[in-house]
């Protein structure tokens, strides 16, 4: 049966002159084997990442088959980013020449190579690869305009590459940051240099995601409060789009962002997601080649870490597929958690203060009250991205002089993964449903006192309560009601009255009851909690697997492809049922959750 609809009709299309190179042919040159150069080479800093394994993601796979199951046929539209070598090379739903695969190519079952393979040529589950990122466009071959969102890039098509020193090669150019001359660092491969690959609007390409921009028009567009329709896509993600709202993309003027000379004024530039999540490399022996001296790259290097939140995901990656067993690259996925974990520790800052204290006594009871300021330090709203499961949260306690815990609010069990949501509790998250007509009208996001995770079906937003970036202008003239990106059911003030500019914190009150007899002083400790992924979220996709019409095994639903079936990843489970195996596993611990910022702890004076 063909696919009905063109989930994917702009950008450069399946069926490429000059095919996506392989990672591992990148290796020799660009990968580290010794001293501290796995630390800061491209290949080492890339291999852990999310980007390198978007196609392993077990996750990622478990939410596909939801999507396919509630619109057949829209993985095109999530495999378009998640494996460019398998969407280019026309092992989605396109196939070259204009074919259709069919309902198996939008399940990912005609993809090459397998979970664990060597990134060599062929394995479509190598990712964002290095030749996919460094043959991006700004513009399409007929000068047609780059596009925002959704992965509709244009990518170089050509056969032949001129380098600005008058060279030629065989093959697309390469794209990025550095030009050469004299021959110094030259590489052995077609070069130019592009303005575009320092810029987010590279990363805005997939950073932004829209309700499916089909042949036949937005698959659902945006329904807002009270039921008012409007004719906007539906915003399902806008991380690029927080970042262009926000100070962060101006010319701003602060300490930490110019490059003067010492005792210099900083200068005034923006600040690019590249100047957050691929740093440069200060160590003294930074090189991007093998073939490059010592030091030649250094502070001039950027990482390919794509360091973001995301610590569980790479973990799993690691045991499941990364050993020496399958892709040798343990190191890789320890270096991308590791940086997740500190990402996470600079994104915020946390502050308490006490507001009001009734001191206990041994007889009578008492009581604390505190006030928690939650500042985002990001360039993007905070969490920002895949909002499906993904949450932060106020973990705040009341603790005694001996340690007992009095109260607390937003407790988090690790034996059973709940989070519990009490009265005071501050959980930061966007959960989008679908509207549903009545008396009145109501944006449905969780049916049966569940929670609902419809990603292609969704229309409306119920709640976006996650922290504004730095000078966040949420009203632009192509939005002037700010709906792609503005707060609903929350409220940020304004920087001042009529500014247009919301406040980059949020401030939460917090009253705890203290116990008669408790040991004094009274402490109270605040935690910013950042999850992944959600018990409410995990159990949908496993009961979304099992619920008629059941979604098959995965060797199941790929059964008889070519490259079927598979001896690693769900095998005889569906995608869902081996999602919630693997959040079940003690080793992994369900998705616990990772403090951001700093801890903030306040005590009482007697």
């Amino acid at each position: 049966m063909a696919i009905a609809l063109d989930f994917t009709p702009h950008g450069t299309q399946p069926g490429l002159l000059w095919g996506l190179e392989e990672p591992e042919g990148c290796s020799s040159c660009h990968r580290g084997f010794s001293g501290t150069r796995p630390s800061f080479m491209p290949q080492n800093t890339w291999g852990g990442s999310m980007m390198a394994n978007a196609a392993r993601d077990p996750l990622f796979w478990a939410a596909l088959d939801v999507a396919n199951k509630d619109f057949p046929g829209a993985g095109d539209f999530c495999l378009r980013c998640h494996t460019p070598p398998g969407w280019l090379g026309g092992r989605v739903v396109k196939a070259i020449g204009g074919g259709n695969n069919g309902p198996t190519g939008a399940m990912g079952c005609k993809l090459g190579g397998d979970y664990d393979d060597f990134d060599f040529k062929g394995n479509d589950f190598a990712g964002i690869t290095c030749h996919f990122c460094h043959r991006m466009m700004p513009t399409g071959p007929a000068g047609e305009p780059g596009m925002i969102g959704n992965a509709n890039i244009w990518i170089d098509n050509t056969t032949e590459c001129f380098t600005p020193d008058g060279s030629s090669y065989g093959g697309p150019c390469r794209y990025g940051p550095y030009t050469y001359s004299d021959g110094f660092l030259t590489p052995p491969h077609g070069w130019v240099q592009s303005s575009y690959h320092t810029k987010s609007a590279l990363c805005g390409t997939c950073h932004d995601v829209t309700s499916p921009d089909t042949d036949k028009g937005p698959l659902k567009t945006l329904v807002l409060e009270g039921g008012v329709a409007t004719t906007r896509p539906f915003p399902i993600e806008r991380t690029y789009s927080e970042w262009t709202r926000s100070l962060f993309a101006d010319l701003i003027f602060r300490d930490g962002l110019g490059e003067g000379a010492s005792g210099t004024p900083a200068l005034a530039r923006e600040q690019h997601c590249q100047d957050c999540h691929m740093r440069s490399s200060e160590d003294p022996t930074a090189l991007a080649c093998n073939q490059n001296p010592p030091g030649s790259r250094t502070g001039n290097l950027p990482m390919h870490e794509f360091v973001g939140a995301n610590a569980w995901i790479p973990e799993i990656l690691k045991n499941e597929y990364g050993g020496s067993g399958g892709l040798d690259r343990e190191a890789d996925f320890d270096r991308t958690i590791a940086a997740a974990k500190a990402m996470l520790t600079s994104a915020a800052q946390v502050e308490t203060t006490i507001t009001a204290y009734t001191a206990p006594t041994v007889s009578t009871a008492g009581s604390i009250s505190v006030r928690v300021k939650v500042t985002n330090l990001g360039g993007h709203k905070l969490p920002t991205g895949y909002g499906e499961g993904r949450r932060m949260w106020l973990n705040v306690k009341a603790v005694s002089a001996t340690d007992t815990v009095l109260a607390e609010s937003a407790a988090w069990d690790a034996t059973t993964g709940v989070l519990t949501e009490d009265a005071q509790a501050k959980v930061y998250e966007v959960l989008q449903g679908i509207w549903t007509p009545g008396s009145p009208g109501e944006c449905v996001v969780e049916v049966g006192g569940k929670k609902k995770f419809h990603f292609v079906l969704n229309n409306c937003v119920r709640k976006d309560n996650r922290i504004p970036p730095l000078g966040f202008r949420p009203k632009t003239a192509s939005d002037p009601n700010g709906d792609e990106v503005r707060p609903v059911a929350y409220a940020y003030p304004e920087t001042s009255p009529g500014s247009g500019v919301l406040v980059n914190y949020d401030v939460t009150d917090y009253t705890f009851p203290l116990p008669a007899g408790a040991a004094r002083p009274i402490r109270v400790d605040a935690r910013l909690q950042f999850q992944t992924a959600s018990k409410e979220y995990i159990e949908f996709l496993r009961d979304q697997a099992i619920t008629a019409p059941v979604i098959p095994a995965e060797n199941t639903m790929c059964a008889g492809e070519p490259n079927r079936p598979f001896d690693v990843g769900p095998q005889s489970l569906s995608r869902g049922e081996y999602m919630y195996e693997l959040w079940s596993n003690p080793a992994y611990g369900k998705s616990p959750p990772e403090t951001a910022g700093n801890p903030s702890s306040v005590t009482t004076a007697n």
